[in-house]
């Protein structure tokens, strides 16, 4: 029966990879975390890039559960966007992705239900939920008032990525809800 399950789920992910519901703009955001920028992207060609950014306490790579202060690597959409935040605004990435989910159900981090609903919010170009064990409400955001001689100094988020206020404000004039950000 799980298997079956899980083939049904994969099928729904097959058969749904060309349909976008998110926006189909050329801009994109390439976020290095070794080089710690980000690089806003027309296509192949840099049109800028925000230099000193922070990611997560615990750098990045696999986030193995919530709470564990890793920026997640992988591919996303932005998902939503919050003018109003404590951070000045919120960039809210579609994590988890399919990819995560897959690799999560297989180590028993999450169960069946879980990933189906992971996989169909993908699916469908909605926002992934954002309660499960894997983590979630990670994004880009700006500093609010926080401190700008700590976001020089350290690597300071939950798993987010942190821009100062000046950078959001410039990033906010170039993205858009569905635009594609790659976090290497």
């Amino acid at each position: 029966m799980l298997k079956k399950k899980l083939l049904g789920a994969l099928i729904v992910l097959g058969s749904s990879a060309s349909v976008n519901a998110f926006a189909t703009d050329d801009v994109w955001l390439l976020v290095d975390t070794q080089k710690q920028n980000m690089e806003i992207r027309k296509g192949e060609k840099t049109v800028a890039v925000l230099e000193n950014i922070a990611i997560g306490r615990n750098g990045a790579g696999e986030k193995s559960h919530r709470g564990d202060d890793v920026t997640p690597l992988g591919n996303y959409r932005i998902g939503w966007i919050n003018d109003k935040s404590a951070f000045r605004k919120f960039f809210g990435l579609t994590y988890p992705n399919v990819e995560h989910a897959d690799h999560a159900l297989k180590q028993g981090k999450i169960d069946l239900d879980t990933y189906e609903a992971i996989a169909r919010a993908h699916s469908y170009g909605q926002v992934p939920p954002q309660n499960t064990d894997l983590g979630g409400q990670i994004g880009i955001h700006g500093l609010g008032s926080g401190s700008l001689s700590i976001h020089r100094s350290m690597n300071w988020t939950h798993g987010c990525i942190a821009l100062t206020n000046d950078q959001i404000d410039q990033l906010s004039q170039w993205v858009e809800k569905g635009t594609l950000v790659t976090v290497k």
